[in-house]
This record gives C-alpha cells, sequence and structure tokens, in this order.
C-alpha cells in the first residue's frame, strides 16, 4: 500500500491563513501591524529568490516587510551597525539575516548580535537555551515546520519512537528539543552511529536532515512509518538538467511508509510559513501578548 503524501504546500498556506488572521487580531486590539526585517549581503541566486519570496508573503499576510539588500562588499562592521539599528527599530519585530554571508563576515557574531527576542530565525543561543529548558521562545522554522507536518499524521505524539538522522544546529538538534516536548522518545543518529539502518528501522517517526541525497533506502524503513524529509539535494535529471532530491529514496520508500513528505513539496513551504509564524509570536513576546 502506498503512503500517504504529506502536502507541505497546503499545510503551509494554512499556516499562513492563521497568521494573517492572528495579524488582523493584533491590528484590531492592539493596533499592532508585525514588521519583519530581512537583510541580504551580496548577491547569491538563490538567496536573492528566497528573500523576494518572504517579502512577498510577508505583505500578503498583512505584516509590514524591510527590505535590507547591501553589496557584497559590506563590511562586517556596517552589517553590525544596521542590525542594532534593526533592534532599536520598534516597527522592526523580527530580524532574519539570509545566509550564507560573504566569506569576509563572521556569520556567527552578526547573528548573536540580533535581539534574541528579535531573532526569527531561533538561532541565537539564549533562544536555543529557552527551547531546551522549556521556555516560550523563538525556535527554528524548519523544524517546526517539520513537527507540525508530523503532527499532522500523529497529533498525539507522546511515547512515539522518533529518530533524527542529523544533528546540526539548525535542524536535528532543536528537532531533538521540539520532539521531547512531545513527549517522544528520541535518538539522534549521524554519520558515527552504529548500523543506521537498524536504528531508523526502530522508528515511528523518521526525520532525515543530513543533506546526503536519497541516502535513506526502503529497507531502513518501519512498515507504516512516518517520514519527514529535510534534505533538499541538486542532483544531475535528464537532458543535462539537474532536479531536486531528498535525503530519502521517496520512491521505494512510499513503498513502505504510512506516510512521507515530498521533495520539493514537503518541508520547504513549511519554512517560510513558520518564519511569519514566528514574526508574529516575536510580536506577542514583545508586547506582553499571550
Amino acid at each position: 500500500m502506498a503512503a500517504q503524501i504529506i502536502d507541505g504546500k497546503a499545510i503551509a498556506a494554512e499556516v499562513r491563513q492563521q497568521v494573517a488572521a492572528d495579524v488582523k487580531s493584533l491590528q484590531a486590539s492592539h493596533g499592532l501591524t508585525p514588521g519583519l526585517a530581512v537583510v541580504l549581503v551580496g548577491e547569491d541566486p538563490a538567496s536573492k529568490v528566497y528573500v523576494k519570496n518572504k517579502a512577498a508573503q510577508t505583505v500578503e499576510v498583512g505584516m509590514q516587510s524591510f527590505e535590507h539588500k547591501l553589496p557584497a562588499d559590506t563590511s562586517e562592521e556596517d552589517v553590525l551597525v544596521l542590525v542594532q539599528t534593526l533592534n532599536a527599530d520598534k516597527n522592526v519585530n523580527g530580524i532574519l539575516v539570509q545566509l550564507p554571508l560573504p566569506k569576509h563576515i563572521n556569520a556567527e557574531k552578526v547573528l548573536n548580535s540580533i535581539d534574541p527576542n528579535k531573532d526569527v530565525d531561533g538561532f541565537h543561543p539564549t533562544n536555543v537555551g529557552r527551547l531546551w529548558i522549556g521556555e516560550r521562545t523563538l525556535v527554528p522554522c524548519t523544524p517546526t515546520g517539520s513537527a507540525i507536518l508530523a503532527k499532522k499524521i500523529i497529533p498525539n505524539l507522546k511515547g512515539v519512537n522518533a529518530v533524527i538522522i542529523g544533528r546540526s544546529n539548525i535542524v536535528g538538534k532543536p528537532m531533538a528539543a521540539l520532539l521531547l516536548r512531545e513527549s517522544c522518545t528520541v535518538t539522534i543518529a549521524h554519520s558515527q552511529t552504529k548500523d543506521l539502518p537498524a536504528v531508523c528501522r526502530g522508528a515511528d517517526l523518521l526525520v532525515a536532515a543530513v543533506g546526503r541525497p536519497e541516502m535513506v533506502k526502503r529497507d531502513w524503513i518501519k512498515p507504516g512509518a512516518v517520514v519527514i524529509d529535510v534534505g533538499i539535494n541538486r542532483v544531475p535529471g535528464e537532458n543535462g538538467k539537474t532536479k531536486l532530491v531528498g535525503d530519502v529514496a521517496y520512491a521505494e520508500c512510499a513503498e513502505v511508509a504510512g506516510a512521507i513528505t515530498p521533495v520539493p513539496g514537503g518541508v520547504g513551504p513549511m519554512t517560510i510559513a513558520c518564519l511569519l509564524q514566528n514574526t508574529v509570536t516575536a510580536a506577542k513576546m514583545q508586547y506582553g501578548i499571550e
């Protein structure tokens, strides 16, 4: 029996719809229109497209969008000055510095200079700490979106055996923290894990976030498991073109899994939707609104 396809585009549309409703509510009750500032340094083509999409969707849900596009030779000091200006701007509730930054700029230093309460990427050490001790905070967008997709299939995650392949600060570690909050039994697997396929076969919920094209094979999947594929890998396709694939060998794994996210169209659309959601959450936190 083929797996249920988890439609990230449709679920992301639901999240944006809820964000738009929250924005209207904040406008009506507090006269507050949340604002998102995005900083882009340089001319990276993928980043330019991503920033354009973020700005468009920010406006679509009724929020303010502030774009700051800087040339590639902008100094680290000038980027830090801009971030401090945005930290102090009451119209800006969320700040996102688009990665990658040019090599002469220390990305960690820039990200850590963002006010934690405006850090809608959820990367600041303060927000990482808040997440792990269970406080209300801003959580990285991709794991947040992945958790929403998982809960669409398993609304109550208590006691679920969850395996995460990947231990990055952006996905693997925050994903583990989110699933622990849901009372899952969480295993973080990685390149040094012994008998990785056997570990994965124990998963009721498998999250693949390792960045290796189609690494996860059919015999890694427990029959009926929910598979969330975070990977986005560009590989050679037909006629000299490239195509996007995930970390999961989709066609063969879909024959075994109970539900699975496609690539593209799975986790990807959720990331921007959750960024918008984080901006509303940040605005509420800044004004003491539950």
